[in-house]
């Protein structure tokens, strides 16, 4: 498949098949993941992956009241039958450490500065570059995937029951399998319009027009 009908192809699927996702496919996406662009290469990215029945189930258990499990609605009924689950996380110790060194700017400052050297979190922002290969390598593949939060009042849980290291942050979590085809309903992000490039793009100026 093409780049531009890679991009252009991309949705968040939230409806799956219960069909099983070959391996092979899996670990191309990890493998794509990994040659996102990062700070000095840092590379301060981790990948939980979650691809037996037995971890699947887990992780909606972990992540979703018992009372929702019971009764799914239409959303959680369509996600928990994608077959993996991919969780990127995020370390921000891996680039204070890694920009420490004596070859980047970092290095080299007054460490008695109480300004933060970190204006935009870096560490978050590679790992979501990762991450959007994971996505984009699906559709390569044929195959749906969502990108979607974890509840804030999850997370602990969810370090817990995964053992996740407590230098890294998971920054969301993805699902990917077969889609299944739906129309979607009434209030659907699938009904919002795409935003004009007039809107978005400011040449110049924020304030062109």
């Amino acid at each position: 498949m093409q780049l531009q009908e890679v991009i252009d192809r991309r949705r968040m699927v939230r409806n799956y098949a219960d069909r099983p996702v070959d391996r092979a496919i899996v670990d191309r996406a990890l493998r794509n993941a990994t040659h996102a662009p990062s700070a000095g290469f840092t590379q301060g990215w981790g990948f939980l992956v979650l691809d037996t029945p037995a971890d699947v189930r887990r992780w909606w258990a972990t992540t979703t009241d018992a009372e929702a499990l019971a009764s799914p609605d239409p959303w959680l009924t369509g996600m928990m039958r994608a077959p993996v689950v991919i969780v990127p996380c995020s370390s921000r110790s891996a680039y204070l450490s890694r920009y420490a060194e004596k070859d980047k700017a970092l290095g080299r400052l007054d460490r008695a500065s109480t300004e933060d050297p970190w204006p935009v979190p870096y560490w978050h922002l590679d790992t979501a570059m990762a991450a959007l290969l994971i996505l984009q390598t699906c559709v390569d593949e044929g195959l749906g995937a969502c990108f979607f939060g974890i509840p804030g009042d999850r997370m602990t849980a969810v370090r817990d029951a995964f053992s996740i290291a407590a230098d890294f942050d998971p920054i969301g979590v993805i699902t990917l399998g077969h889609r299944v085809e739906d129309t979607g309903s009434a209030g659907s992000p699938s009904r919002r319009v795409r935003k004009p490039m007039d809107d978005v793009v400011h040449r110049g100026s924020w304030a062109s027009s």
